[in-house]
This record gives structure tokens, C-alpha cells and sequence, in this order.
């Protein structure tokens, strides 16, 4: 039985106003409640990835849109406003900003150690947490050492350690699936009643792949609603009154066996009163993510009927439940409830406004990762001849991913130079993770020529994957590079001002192939979508493709270098898994691009423009990107690009005549 019994304190349950330094006014559920009902406030966190400080160490300065630290101030007054509070966090915590990588790869963390992360949520007091895939990113060892600083447990249900059993419940799990915890909660009239609350956490399945050198042999995953299915009822039976699922899991319909984004279907399990989800970056309830899918409640905040909430990332929201908890016999049941993702900042007139100030102790818990960091980013490790941006990578070749790619072949080659493969052609795909998005019109790439340093090349390749090689076909080359174009909406010959980019396509599944040369043909539709499916199997968006000049023979092998994550089959590109892997490095594409950038002392990150878009008659697309990127415009040669106004929520729009 995984249970836990403990008054609450007021760090950890019941807050007094003082916390909030003001007298608060109660939530209606407080305020109103009757004899046997009671007010629960569950506040939540997920996507933190690091994000202590109000501050970018990628651009080297502060930065009112993140940090946890600006989150915690919000916590401060929601507890205030309530009679009865629980702070939970949703994963991804550990991996994500330079912080992270200082602590994994320089400072390191030895036994008894307390990662800054949790030195700052331990301020905070949490009441459990749970993991996301990226707390897998330094390897189990190290995910071990930062989990023992935390004061609060950790569950995860569908991480199970060796071979999957026959059912979920026979299943050795790497950490407890569940804890029940009892509680004393205040009713209407100040009368102190117990009541059980139950946590559940889940991680996507796919970390399995996506952290396959971490992983492999040491830890499988099960279904998440499977899960969910196998523990619940046991924690029923052990008399949790109320269930809070924690679910690292985006929200998606069409369930199917081990999907990523499973919230929606774990909220449907009996028994699952609310949902905490997230690792989608995006924010639940609102009405701009989500709208259509059936079940969703986009403006109630509902999955199923079930109250949930996705507090956006890196601590740009804090989410909230409020139950309002009636007592039916022995037991409790949810009466009424609402629920909200409350911002750290908002835009005004393009400009970003903060809400609320940092929290002094939750800074000075982080206070010396935070300067340590900051010295470890600014090292220099070389020179660029030429300036380094991403404002223009979805939509031509561009320096920021040029580089990426120089880096990989530079490395692979060497690498494969005394071995079977050493004849094959070297390819290589690389992707902008910087391109603003959900990330907001500042989120690009933007390196001045001169020196580098280790910030940079962390702005450049953002996640610490590993590399790998693949051997493929001309033929395979062809689908990966058709996956890709699925990022761009089908254009009409002869009608203006057409959107171009398709938003809900992440940026990091836009892999451009260096070594080839292509055109994208808009007009036709797109092959595949987001998910790897096929929807227009008669499709050729990929035209002209050649290699050394001459039309790609389809059956002719070669070598593409790329990261562990789309080796493993991430993205689902159409015939990339693991079956094509034949070397696997161990180093990270950041570490290669280092060492490039170290060997080559000044780099030429100028693009070669080996991909462009074909002529579309009579048709123009329209584009956002960051304002910054009207610097560069007169630097892009493949495709004339003009400027159209502005876009939404801070961006700037143009205009490709194609």
C-alpha cells in the first residue's frame, strides 16, 4: 500500500495569507462552502525544464516570459485565496535550459548533492511530483541522485523496470505507481475532516526510443490508460476519496496502444477525478489549443467531463484545479469545480508586461547554479565569419541549421572513415529548434559574427541528443524529405497572401537533408501528416531531387547523420527506426558542434541554398516571423522575401512571391 498520513501545515496544505503578504479575498468555494464541503485547491506546475530565474542564458538576458521563480510568487496568493491547498508538479523539470547541462556535465551531482531545480521547488513545498520524458535525458543514475534531494515523493505507473508482466499490477515499477495521502481538511463551519487524496503519475511511453542509450535493457514502458486501468481500482480499494492524475501527456483524440498524448483517455478512467497534463508546451483551458476534439472542453476546462489543466512552459503558467469537495457517507465526491492556467506576464502592444515580481527565496535557493551558469555560457570556443540566425529557417536554407549539418558530416566522417561504411555518401539532417512558434517572437537564433561561446551553441542545437548514423536508400531519402515538407499548408496557383507555415507542425520535425538538392512543390498537398500518416499517398511535394548534380537514384545507399531521437523514431518518418541505425556515438550533437567550431577555430556558416521552393503561378504566401529578422532579409538569395505588416502576439509578418 503506498499511502502517507500528515496534518497540514502551513508550508504544505493549509496557507495563511501572510504568505501572499496581503489579506486575501477567499474563492467562492471557500467562502460558500457548507457543513460537509469543503474547498480543494490543487495547484499545479509542469514543463519547467530548469527555468529558475526570469532569464534567458541563450540570449544572456532576462526575460519576463519564464521562471519558475516568478510561478512560485502566484502560488504565494493562490494558496492565500483558499482554506485547503496541494502543490503537485507535472515533469520536465530536470533538462531543457544551460543550467541543466552545467550541472550534468561540468558541475556534476554527487550523493547527498541537491540539484538548483529542486532547491528551488523544495522552497516552494510540493506535495508530489512526477516525471517527464526529458528527466531521462542524463541516464537513470543521475535522475536517481537529483530525485533523492527533492523533499517530496515521486510516482510514475507505467515505468516499469526489466519485461512487461501480463497485467500492469504485476509489473516491477521503477517507483511507486501511486501515494494516498490523508489529509485534515477545513469544511464550511472550521470543522477539521479527513479525507484521502490520491496521485498518479504517467510518462509517455516513447521514452523507451527517445532515451534508447539511457534506457535500453534497464526499463520498458507500459500504456499509459492501461496503466491507469490496472492501479485506480487498487486505489479505491485502499479508500483514496479523491484521484489526481498526473499525466506528462499531451492532449490528442483517436487513442490508440501506447500513444504519447493520452490525457484526454486517462481522464475517461473511472475513477480519475482531475487531470493534471502538459509536455505539449501549450496551455488547457483556452480556447486557441484543442478546440474540436471531442470530449474537450476548451472553455470549461474539461477532458471527458473531468476538470484539467496544462500550465503552458518553463513556468509561464500556474495551473489550477478547485474542487469544491462534498462529503457523501465515509467518502468524498467533487460537487462542483473550475479551473484556469494563470500567466506570469502578458503582451501589451507587442511589449511583454510581467504580473508578478520573483520570489526572493525561491532566487536565492538557485542563487549559485544561477552565476555559475552564467560563467560556463559565455566562454568563448571560436569565431563565425558570419552572423548565425534562424528568422528565415522555415522558409529557406538557412546558417543556423548550415552549421548543425557541417558539424554532423565533419564528424561522421571520421567516425565511419575505418569501417564498412566508410565508401557510402555522408547526408546530413538537422532541424531549427529555434523558430519562434509557441516560443514567442524572441525565440530564434541570433549569434553576431565574432565570437562564440558555449551559449551559442546552445541556442543552436537546444536538446542534448546524441548522434547517430543511419544507411538508407535514395528512395527513403525522398519520404524523410516528404515528412518534412508537411510543415508547409497547399498553395493555389494564383491567389495572394496564402498562409504558408502550418502551426500545429513542430519546427524540430522540419529536417532539411544537406548534401542533396531539392525544391518543394506547395501546390500539391502535403504526404504525410504531423504524425507520420499518409494522407495523400499520390503526392510529390519533393521535386528535383539530385545527388552530385544527377536525379537521386531511389535504390542508391547512403549514409545520413541525424540524433537519437529521430534515429529512434521519433517524428514517425516513414522507414527512420532503429532497424536503420549502424553507428551509434557517444557523443551529443552540442559536443560535435563544439568540437567543430574548436578544430575549424573561425567557422563559414553561410547557407548553400541546397533546397528551395518551386515556382507556384501566380502565388504569394504569407509568413511570421520574429522582427528582428528585417536584418536579414537582403541575406537570403534563394526566395525574395518582403515585409507585410505585423502578425499576431508580437511577430512580424512577410511575404514570399513564389
Amino acid at each position: 500500500m503506498y499511502e502517507t498520513s500528515s496534518a497540514l501545515t502551513r508550508r504544505s496544505f493549509l496557507a495563511s495569507t501572510a504568505a501572499a503578504g496581503a489579506v486575501a479575498i477567499l474563492h467562492p468555494f471557500s467562502a460558500m462552502a457548507a457543513a460537509s464541503q469543503a474547498h480543494l485547491r490543487i495547484v499545479a506546475t509542469t514543463d519547467l525544464h530548469v527555468n529558475v530565474y526570469p532569464y534567458d542564458y541563450y540570449a544572456d538576458k532576462a526575460n519576463d516570459t519564464m521562471g519558475l521563480a516568478r510561478t512560485a510568487s502566484i502560488i504565494a496568493k493562490i494558496r492565500a485565496e483558499s482554506t485547503n491547498s496541494i502543490v503537485v508538479d507535472n515533469g520536465d523539470f530536470l533538462q531543457g535550459n544551460p543550467m541543466g547541462d552545467y550541472i550534468a556535465y561540468e558541475k556534476g551531482m554527487k550523493d547527498g548533492d541537491v540539484h538548483p531545480i529542486i532547491k528551488a521547488m523544495n522552497t516552494i513545498g510540493y506535495e508530489v511530483g512526477t516525471l517527464g520524458n526529458h528527466e531521462f535525458n542524463y541516464g537513470l543514475d543521475y535522475m536517481d541522485k537529483v530525485l533523492a534531494g527533492a523533499g517530496y515523493p515521486y510516482v510514475c505507473a507505467n515505468l516499469v523496470k526489466g519485461e512487461l508482466a501480463a497485467t500492469p499490477t504485476d509489473d516491477p515499477l521503477y517507483m511507486k505507481p501511486y501515494l494516498i495521502k490523508q489529509y485534515e481538511i477545513t469544511d464550511g463551519t472550521g470543522q477539521k475532516l479527513p479525507v484521502k487524496v490520491g496521485f498518479i503519475g504517467f510518462v509517455p511511453p516513447q521514452i523507451t526510443l527517445w532515451d534508447a542509450q539511457n534506457l535500453k535493457g534497464k526499463v520498458v514502458t507500459r500504456d499509459i490508460v492501461e496503466a491507469a486501468k490496472g492501479w485506480v481500482p487498487k486505489m479505491k480499494a485502499e479508500g483514496a476519496d479523491i484521484i489526481v492524475a498526473l499525466s506528462h501527456s499531451g492532449i490528442a483524440a483517436g487513442q490508440s496502444s501506447g500513444m504519447e498524448n493520452a490525457s484526454l483517455y486517462v481522464a475517461g478512467v473511472e475513477g480519475i477525478d482531475a487531470v493534471i497534463t502538459g509536455h505539449q508546451h501549450l496551455v488547457f483551458p483556452d480556447p486557441k489549443d484543442f478546440a474540436g476534439i471531442e470530449g474537450v472542453d476548451v472553455k470549461k476546462g474539461t477532458l471527458q467531463g473531468k476538470p484539467a489543466v496544462m500550465a503552458g512552459f518553463w513556468g509561464s503558467h500556474m495551473g489550477l484545479i478547485d474542487l469544491l469537495l462534498e462529503r457523501d457517507g465515509d467518502t468524498w465526491k467533487v460537487a462542483d469545480f473550475t479551473t484556469e492556467a494563470r500567466p506570469i506576464y502578458e503582451r501589451v502592444e507587442k511589449a511583454v508586461k510581467p504580473l508578478v515580481e520573483s520570489r526572493p527565496d525561491v532566487l536565492e535557493a538557485a542563487k549559485a547554479d544561477h552565476e555559475a551558469t552564467l560563467a560556463y555560457v559565455r566562454r568563448p570556443v571560436g569565431k563565425t565569419s558570419a552572423p548565425l540566425y534562424s528568422y528565415f529557417a522555415l522558409v529557406a536554407d538557412d546558417p543556423s541549421v548550415q552549421i548543425v549539418s557541417n558539424a554532423q558530416t565533419w564528424y561522421i566522417k571520421d567516425m565511419l572513415k575505418d569501417t564498412q561504411w566508410k565508401d557510402l555518401p555522408v547526408l546530413s539532417a538537422a532541424a531549427p529548434f529555434k523558430a519562434g512558434g509557441r516560443g514567442g517572437a524572441d525565440y530564434y537564433t541570433d549569434v553576431p559574427a565574432g565570437d562564440i561561446a558555449i551559449k551559442n551553441v546552445s541556442d543552436l542545437y537546444l536538446y542534448p541528443n546524441t548522434v547517430r548514423a543511419v544507411a538508407i536508400t535514395g528512395t527513403d531519402v525522398k519520404e524523410w524529405l516528404e515528412m518534412s515538407a508537411g510543415i508547409f499548408k497547399t498553395v493555389e496557383p494564383g491567389k495572394a497572401d496564402q498562409p504558408l507555415i502550418d502551426t500545429s507542425f513542430p519546427s524540430y520535425n522540419f529536417d532539411v537533408i544537406d548534401g542533396v538538392s531539392y525544391e518543394i512543390d506547395l501546390s500539391q498537398p502535403a504526404k504525410y501528416g504531423s504524425k507520420g500518416e499518409v494522407v495523400h499517398a499520390e503526392s510529390n511535394r519533393i521535386v528535383n531531387l539530385t545527388f552530385d548534380g544527377k536525379p537521386i537514384d531511389p535504390k542508391q545507399k547512403f549514409v545520413v547523420v541525424t540524433n537519437n531521437y529521430r534515429a529512434g523514431g521519433g517524428g514517425n518518418f516513414p522507414g527512420i527506426n532503429e532497424s536503420k541505425v549502424i553507428f551509434v556515438a557517444p557523443d551529443t550533437n552540442r559536443d560535435v558542434i563544439v568540437r567543430y567550431i574548436i578544430d575549424q577555430k573561425t567557422i563559414n556558416p553561410s547557407a548553400d541554398d541546397n533546397w528551395k521552393f518551386a515556382p507556384v503561378k501566380g502565388a504569394s504566401v504569407l509568413f511570421d516571423t520574429g522582427p528582428k529578422g528585417k536584418n536579414f532579409i537582403g541575406d537570403v538569395k534563394a526566395v525574395k522575401i518582403e515585409e507585410a505588416g505585423d502578425g499576431e502576439n508580437g511577430f512580424a509578418r512577410y511575404r514570399i512571391t513564389l
